[in-house]
């Protein structure tokens, strides 16, 4: 029963984020698909019942989202639009060490970057992430980490180690 409980949770939750209902029949509907998503894959999902209970993971989990949201995607998008606009831009791959070390972390940053506008990971391994960059300011490293990845490590190392 591993694992059930925290992946029935989240599906539950995101449901009714995605339904963006609080009806009866949606609570019923999303109650039901909430269980057998944690039957079906709970135990391959978590590792330890007690970090995915925790609740101040949680907490750094929702406080990363709306931080993403709100401030990452935000500057990005503003960013692109003026790359775009003036068309002041220098496109390159870039190689970004990666510090946080579950795989849960790694896709977390992974993805931020990736869904953040003027950046995509196109390869990942356990010390590096190549990230395709709309503007190359510096090839070195740590410098490109700084740029790129340094919060979303930051908020990922809180949530998943």
């Amino acid at each position: 029963m591993r694992g059930v409980i925290p992946t029935a949770l989240l599906a539950f939750i995101t449901y009714i984020l995605f339904t963006g209902s609080a009806e009866p029949f949606d609570l019923v509907t999303g109650l039901i698909v909430a269980i057998g998503v944690g039957l079906l894959v709970g135990k391959y999902l978590v590792k330890e019942d007690a970090k995915a209970l925790n609740p101040v993971r949680w907490l750094w989990g929702i406080i990363y989202f709306i931080w993403y949201m709100i401030v990452a995607e935000t500057k990005s998008h503003i960013d692109v639009m003026i790359r775009t606009i003036t068309g002041n831009y220098n496109p390159g791959i870039v190689k970004v060490p990666i510090d946080v070390k579950t795989d849960y972390a790694k896709t977390l940053v992974a993805n931020s970057i990736t869904n953040t506008p003027g950046t995509v990971v196109v390869d990942l391994d356990d010390e590096y992430m190549y990230v395709n960059w709309i503007n190359v300011t510096t090839t070195e490293p740590e410098k490109a980490k700084k740029e790129i990845c340094e919060d979303f490590e930051k908020y990922a190392k809180r949530i998943f180690e």
